[in-house]
């Protein structure tokens, strides 16, 4: 059980990390609307991975209920762990690459409301 959770959890992981890849591409040829359509894919990714999570931890704890040495699962633990950080990283180069391009359309925004007076637009009736 716990050997199945981890590898579900590895490929959740293994796929979250090509989507961020995709989005990052996406962005620098600006294809937008595909990064929607994988927005909602990661967020149930994310779900998942965070119920497998939970998964995981209650089977670790019936394995060491049933006496079983739970380091047997040390390296893929350990490998799981890794696969998260790496997940991590590319997370965070996405987010370095995005906030400034919503900082961008924020400041135009502010801009274009400034001009007008405090409004978005000018509606004459």
């Amino acid at each position: 059980m716990v050997n199945s959770i981890i590898d579900e959890m590895l490929v959740l992981i293994k796929k979250m990390e090509d989507y961020i890849d995709q989005d990052i591409e996406d962005i620098k040829k600006a294809k937008h609307e595909e990064l929607l359509t994988r927005n909602s894919e990661k967020e149930e990714m994310i779900e998942k991975i965070t119920s497998y999570k939970q998964d995981l931890n209650n089977a670790l704890v019936q394995e060491m209920e049933n006496g079983v040495d739970v380091n047997i699962y040390r390296d893929k633990v350990d490998s799981l762990e890794a696969e998260l950080k790496k997940l991590y990283e590319a997370n965070r180069k996405l987010a370095l690459i995005v906030q400034p391009i919503q900082q961008m359309y924020k400041d135009i925004v502010d801009e274009i409301t400034e001009l007008n007076g405090g409004q978005m637009f000018d509606v004459k009736a």
